[in-house]
């Protein structure tokens, strides 16, 4: 059945986020850790992902954490919003079409986030929020391999498959942050392997395939998707993630589905991508959709009248 809609504020599978949304805007603190505390970890810190673009929100939360430095909910949140002012800033643009002094703002607020990040971590270093945007820092600042990497064991040391922070971590292994094709794989095939049956983790399979495939071009872009490997491993990495019965609808879960309706849409495995679009119904993630070119909830709907007529056979 076709959807009119592409819905693509996470607030339409999780209306929770509209709730921490207007108790930020009205500075009610307590609503906000009811929503927040009512979360699973991961799931509480895609809300806070997702929450951080809320403007107007520093002066607020550097309040809460002045009446009570310990509060590592408010720091979190806090460091996020910094993130997202400071990538605003840089934009999502390639390193060598981002101006100097667009990096030296970006850096700026990266610096403010992070210590915010040193800080609460050093009280609460059990909170993986912190340690997911601790993440993104090392990542925009360019700590190195080695550090971010002891970032990344921390996160797992108190939250073991923390798809929000294997999210941010698979990103630091792309060779455009200064790591290898071959870590990216292993790593991700590793962490999926990890992972309960039905959990995400699937996803980081296909993320990488489609983080290769945006690096090529033209015809040898397509082949590499199409390759029997490539396609055998997406497929694979379906079977234990989003069309395993278990798999679940926590915070996280659109993004998931869609980075595996992208993939089999850009393979042309039409049957594939529509039972992933059905999962979804009118539901999309702005990533990865955003890495093809054009307005997304267009690029989204097209993709999937194309692929759920083809609905069927896919198991």
């Amino acid at each position: 059945m076709p959807f009119d809609d592409v819905l693509l504020d996470p607030a339409a599978a999780h209306p929770e986020l509209a709730t921490l949304r207007a108790a930020l805007r009205r500075r009610d603190w307590a609503a906000c850790r009811a929503v927040l505390g009512a979360a699973t970890l991961t799931g509480r810190t895609w809300l806070m992902v997702w929450a951080s673009d809320e403007p107007g929100i520093e002066e607020g939360l550097r309040y809460v954490l002045h009446q009570d430095p310990s509060d590592s909910t408010a720091a979190a949140l806090l460091a996020w919003h910094l993130i997202d002012v400071g990538w605003a800033v840089r934009s999502r643009a390639d390193a060598a079409h981002v101006s100097a002094e667009q990096f030296e703002v970006f850096h700026g607020w990266l610096r403010r986030a992070e210590a915010v990040l040193i800080d609460a971590a050093a009280r609460v270093p059990q909170d993986p929020a912190l340690w997911a945007a601790r993440l993104v820092t090392a990542r925009g600042l360019e700590l190195g391999p080695a550090e971010t990497r002891r970032r990344h064991d921390r996160l797992l040391a108190v939250n073991p498959h923390d798809y929000a922070g294997q999210c941010q971590y698979l990103q630091s292994l792309c060779p455009k942050w200064g790591g290898t094709w071959p870590e990216v794989h292993a790593w991700a095939a590793a962490a999926m392997t990890a992972a309960p049956l039905g959990a995400p983790q699937g996803a980081l399979v296909a993320m990488a395939h489609l983080e290769k495939w945006l690096e090529l071009d033209g015809e040898q872009a397509t082949a590499y998707l199409k390759g029997d490997v490539v396609r055998d491993g997406i497929a694979q990495a379906a079977h234990r993630s989003v069309w395993n019965e278990g798999f679940r609808r926590e915070p996280g879960w659109v993004q998931a589905a869609s980075t595996f309706a992208m993939a089999f849409s850009l393979m042309d495995e039409r049957p594939a991508a529509g039972s992933v679009f059905a999962l979804l119904g009118p539901l999309a993630s702005e990533f990865p959709w955003r890495y093809l070119a054009g307005d997304t909830a267009a690029v989204v709907k097209d993709m999937r009248a194309r692929s759920l007529s083809a609905v069927g056979g896919v198991r």
